[in-house]
């Protein structure tokens, strides 16, 4: 493996193993932390960030650059669900939503 390969990797590694925990101790949270799987809007843009990531940072590193676009996206996506998701995930309360 790549050396480059290995920063990428273990970052998802890291956040992987963060949900696990989490879900332990409150379940159901996993599936809140990763909902921004089924946004689409979400993941048009973390498509996007990737494409864009990769393109420009193939030639050069190569392969590694793979890598750390998809962690890119990934994390692009995520954000994006944090601003166009639901109230419950956003910590507002359902109340002052309908207001």
């Amino acid at each position: 493996m790549d050396s480059s390969v290995i920063a990428p990797v273990t970052v998802v590694a890291m956040l992987v193993i963060r949900t696990a925990l989490v879900e332990i101790r409150q379940p159901g949270s996993g599936r809140r932390e990763w909902s921004f799987l089924s946004n689409r809007c979400a993941m048009a843009a973390g498509c996007a960030t990737a494409s864009l990531v990769s393109v420009g940072g193939w030639q050069a590193a190569g392969f590694a650059a793979t890598a750390w676009a998809v962690l890119a996206g990934a994390l692009a996506a995520h954000i994006v669900d944090l601003r166009t998701g639901p109230a419950a995930v956003r910590g507002e309360d359902s109340n002052d939503a309908h207001r």
